[in-house]
């Protein structure tokens, strides 16, 4: 269910020009009865999207709307505040409002926005040419009229920035150009090139520019992922957002009466989702992540947390953190390791393209001393991947500990791992468990991740060995 009060008009300024853009309401406050209000239906289009620089034209906006951007966070619960916002609509030509967010029957006129699919993903942006001309984002006229995109001294200049908010306006560079890219004010003068900031290319050199960008994996990316309750979440009605993610959020799933369900997203905010309590109207739950690519986020990891204490009747803040435990498991709850309360894959992700939806098996699981490892490519990017190896104890009794070796084909490196210490002398690789998953009980599994550079994983055998 979602409550949520009427939307408010903030505005914003595209280069001298006022533009009134849809904010995200505020989500009303639950009363003390409760209301029940049935989720919007939402598609999930095929939006073609971009898997190699594109250009686009480039305006920018002020800040998020407040309490919360598209994607359902506050601004200052960003990674970054070096942020984006994608089109809402794909209708060049015309300016008409269709409801949020689009019903399969409008899935035609959905923008790379996806209905909020793409929210918490990494974009990298690099500046293009200048317009010297008029660029006023009139429907149905050329951009950069009596002028032409010329290309000058800032051309070049780079900035990892994430998708946090929508460009639904009735303008030309929210409707005309499919690959228009809305950038925080605040960022225009950080983008860099040759190594130092480009701090004067806003005002006097911006002019809405063309940008190239693409989707990337989240730079340097380490810990792991931020949960936080929503104005208004309460046992009756759990809304919650995820954030720092390591690729984007494509799906929450919450575990209630023993089985896994896809939590309703809140709206089109595309890090917001409405879960379930591990019992009917309990205040504890359990989620797993599905990211861009649709996998389960490291392996399918299990976060477990409580309704915080200042939440006891309903949260009042815009955002109140949950603090919870991990667990890795393999296919099913009971075949879950212990928990740890921090969890973190150290992770410095490739920044080619985005990871695909592959899926394959990699090798065939091989035995030695009391447990079997076995790979599997989790995702797949130009240049590079993610795998899993799944750790099973195939004898009798509760291991204390594992290890698993390997040779890496030609041409692989190891980027970064996570619930494992990974060692890797020339070729041969060490993984050792962590301090929280070393203890796999009889016919039990845990599993470790990686990210790698290079044209594939897992045709080398694999030994794994258990004390």
């Amino acid at each position: 269910m979602t409550l949520r009060a009427a939307a408010a008009d903030v505005a914003i300024m595209h280069r001298g020009i006022w533009w009134t853009r849809l904010a995200i309401p505020a989500i009303a406050a639950l009363g003390a009865a409760l209301i029940v209000l049935a989720l919007q239906p939402s598609a999930r289009a095929t939006v073609p999207e971009p898997t190699a620089p594109v250009t686009g034209n480039a305006t920018y906006f002020d800040g998020l709307g407040a309490p919360y951007g598209g994607c359902g966070l506050p601004q200052a619960e960003l990674e970054t505040q070096n942020f984006v916002a994608l089109n809402v609509f794909d209708t060049p030509g015309s300016g008409t409002f269709y409801p949020r967010p689009l019903s399969s029957a409008d899935a035609d006129k959905m923008g790379i926005w996806n209905n909020g699919h793409n929210c918490g993903r990494w974009v990298r942006v690099s500046i293009s040419d200048y317009c010297t001309g008029t660029n006023d984002g009139a429907l149905g006229q050329p951009f950069c009229r009596n002028g032409a995109f010329t290309a000058d001294a800032y051309n070049g200049g780079t900035l990892d920035m994430i998708v946090a908010d929508s460009c639904g306006d009735s303008n030309a560079w929210c409707r005309d150009d499919k690959y228009h890219l809305d950038l925080s004010k605040d960022s225009l003068n950080k983008f860099v090139k040759n190594g130092a900031p480009m701090t004067d290319l806003y005002p006097n050199h911006w002019n809405n520019r063309h940008v190239s960008w693409q989707f990337i994996p989240a730079p340097t990316y380490s810990g792991d992922i931020k949960i936080g309750f929503l104005s208004g979440a309460q046992r009756y009605w759990p809304a919650i957002a995820v954030s720092k993610l390591p690729n984007g959020v494509h799906g929450v799933e919450y575990f209630a009466n023993g089985a896994w369900t896809a939590a309703p997203m809140n709206s089109d905010m595309g890090q917001s989702f409405i879960i379930g309590g591990l019992t009917s109207g309990g205040t504890d739950f359990r989620i797993r992540v599905r990211d861009a690519s649709d996998a389960l986020l490291f392996g399918g990891r299990e976060y477990s947390f409580s309704l915080p204490a200042a939440c006891s009747s309903q949260c009042s803040a815009a955002y109140t953190q949950a603090t919870y435990t991990t667990t890795s498991t393999s296919t099913s709850p009971s075949a879950s390791t212990s928990a740890s309360a921090s969890v973190s894959p150290s992770a410095s992700r490739s920044t080619s393209t985005s990871p695909s939806a592959s899926r394959s098996a990699s090798s065939s699981p091989a035995t030695s001393g009391g447990c079997t490892a076995a790979v599997t490519t989790t995702g797949s990017w130009s240049g590079g991947g993610q795998a899993e190896v799944k750790v099973t104890n195939t004898g009798t009794a509760p291991t204390s500990g594992w290890t698993v070796r390997f040779t890496l084909p030609a041409g692989v490196t190891i980027a970064s791992s996570w619930n494992a210490a990974v060692t890797v002398s020339g070729s041969s690789v060490t993984a050792t468990n962590a301090s929280y998953n070393g203890n796999i009980a009889a016919n039990g599994s845990t599993s470790w991740g990686l990210v790698f550079n290079g044209p594939n994983f897992g045709i080398t055998p694999l030994s794994c060995s258990a004390r």
